[in-house]
């Protein structure tokens, strides 16, 4: 996401505060010969406020193939100490 957009809004709460975000992730479509023919796009909220709306995506998570299968999901931490909780996964249908 920080190669493609800066957020509309900086959201943050100060250091130490729990932070939420949701994210609705919708993944690149592929022709036959593996070529992008929809960019994936993400919505994100920061602490219940829209932060990016539809953004298109540059980059193509996953590889950029279009055989994959839904998978693990990774999490990011920077180096700092971060603690994770309350995390929900619901496919869209």
């Amino acid at each position: 996401i920080y190669s493609n957009s800066k957020p509309k809004l900086n959201m943050c709460l100060p250091p130490l505060s729990w932070q939420t975000y949701d994210v609705e992730f919708t993944c690149a479509k592929f022709d036959a010969e593996g070529k992008v023919t929809a960019p994936g796009k993400v919505t994100m909220k920061h602490n219940g406020v829209v932060i990016h709306d539809a953004l298109e995506l540059k980059t193509t998570p996953g590889g950029g193939r279009s055989d994959q299968k839904p998978g693990a999901l990774f999490l990011q931490d920077h180096g700092d100490p971060v603690r994770f909780r309350n995390i929900w996964i619901i496919e869209k249908k």
